[in-house]
């Protein structure tokens, strides 16, 4: 065990567990948002087969929700970087 800056004792290996499963969550929250944006945007009516329209238009929906969450979380990143704190860049 060793002390972190706040004088608490933190175990680095309990540290790394709770980062992963805290990814894992945020992973599982974004498939969750994903699914269900994707779905009300190209599912007009369920039935026993997707057809080739509803197909195209899932994949075009999740790169499009992949790409612009990156860009979301880059343009934060470099907000951030520019201006010391989430806070003040949202001030702009």
């Amino acid at each position: 065990m060793t002390m972190n800056g706040q004088g608490a004792t933190a175990d680095p290996q309990l540290q790394q567990f709770i980062e992963v499963e805290s990814q894992k969550q945020r992973f599982q929250q974004l498939v969750h948002q994903m699914t269900e944006v994707c779905w009300e945007k190209c599912m007009d009516k369920p039935g026993p087969k997707m057809d080739s329209r509803t197909e195209m238009c899932f994949v075009n929906c999740v790169e499009r929700f992949i790409d612009s969450s990156q860009f979301i979380l880059n343009r934060l990143e470099q907000t951030q970087r520019g201006k010391g704190s989430f806070s003040e860049s949202m001030s702009d």
